[in-house]
């Protein structure tokens, strides 16, 4: 009951996309199913003690320090949820402290092998559809989610730009460049055409070959083919695009908080993570060029 009405919470007050809140109602509920392992059939009767325990299942289960973290924060948020509405008196995740993580260093692509990637597709009906996935990924820096969600009156090819409902429907507008404009407009006259056929209902931007709606599965492995045609080094995902359209802005002189507001941040500290590849890049710029380096 109590994990129900914290997911309805979260759709309807909080105002989450579909995506977060199923995050939250997996990890809320992987709790929960501990618990009544443990005996423990109301969550209102847990203790930190519980929460300790769960924690040292999860390590020795190999689970990473990135995928506990997000688990304490949904149970912390869910016994935050129970404490507002007065079904709990204290938060027994209060004194948790979350695993350290260690910063990896971000994946991006360079100029040169983003060239390569766009030149990847032919020009057949899937070539030109994955053309314009691949240049609208990188123009915009959109995340997965939000490019499949993408209906025809999401982009406005005019005025050259993208609304974006994003999470918690928080819409932004995004700008596109014109490669990517002028992909979409040779995929939305032709190739989209052929691939819905008959179901000219479908409101779809972009759509596999049998006219529906792409899914994330079918994305990830578009990006994956086209990543080991391009002979990238590293596997080729959204979110390395995502990372590429990010560090490639600041590069080039693009401020934080226009890149915070462009890629749909809550906070800007998610934003400046992307400072420390510019940052690396300056270092390697200065001992190559300074005399004294």
């Amino acid at each position: 009951m109590y994990t129900d009405d914290f997911i309805e919470y979260l759709r309807k007050e909080k105002r989450m996309a579909n995506n977060s809140c199923d995050a939250y109602r997996r990890d809320v509920s992987e709790f929960v199913s501990f618990e009544a392992a443990r005996g423990i059939t109301d969550v209102t009767q847990s203790s930190s003690t519980e929460m300790v325990a769960w924690l040292h299942q999860l390590k020795e289960k190999g689970r990473s320090a990135s995928t506990v973290n997000r688990k304490v924060a949904s149970v912390r948020a869910f016994y935050r949820y129970l404490m507002e509405k007065g079904f709990v008196s204290s938060d027994p995740t209060s004194g948790i402290r979350s695993p350290k993580i260690e910063r990896k260093e971000i994946e991006y692509l360079t100029i040169q092998e983003i060239d390569r990637l766009l030149e990847s597709p032919d020009d057949s009906v899937r070539g030109v559809r994955d053309r314009a996935i691949l240049e609208v990924l990188y123009a915009t820096g959109i995340r997965v989610s939000e490019l499949i969600d993408m209906d025809l009156d999401s982009i406005n090819l005019r005025m050259g730009f993208v609304t974006c409902d994003g999470e918690g429907s928080r819409a932004r507008i995004i700008p596109l460049g014109r490669p990517a404009r002028a992909a979409l407009e040779n995929y939305i006259s032709d190739a989209r055409v052929q691939l819905v056929r008959d179901r000219t209902d479908e409101q779809a931007l972009f759509v596999n070959q049998y006219g529906r709606r792409i899914t994330r599965q079918g994305l990830w492995k578009i990006l994956k083919d086209y990543g080991e045609k391009a002979q990238l080094e590293h596997s080729l995902t959204p979110h390395t695009l995502r990372n590429s359209f990010a560090v490639h802005m600041l590069q080039n002189g693009a401020d934080l908080k226009s890149l915070q507001e462009l890629m749909g941040h809550d906070d800007i500290t998610a934003t400046q993570v992307y400072l420390s590849a510019t940052k690396s890049r300056l270092k390697d710029v200065y001992d190559r060029a300074h005399p004294r380096a």
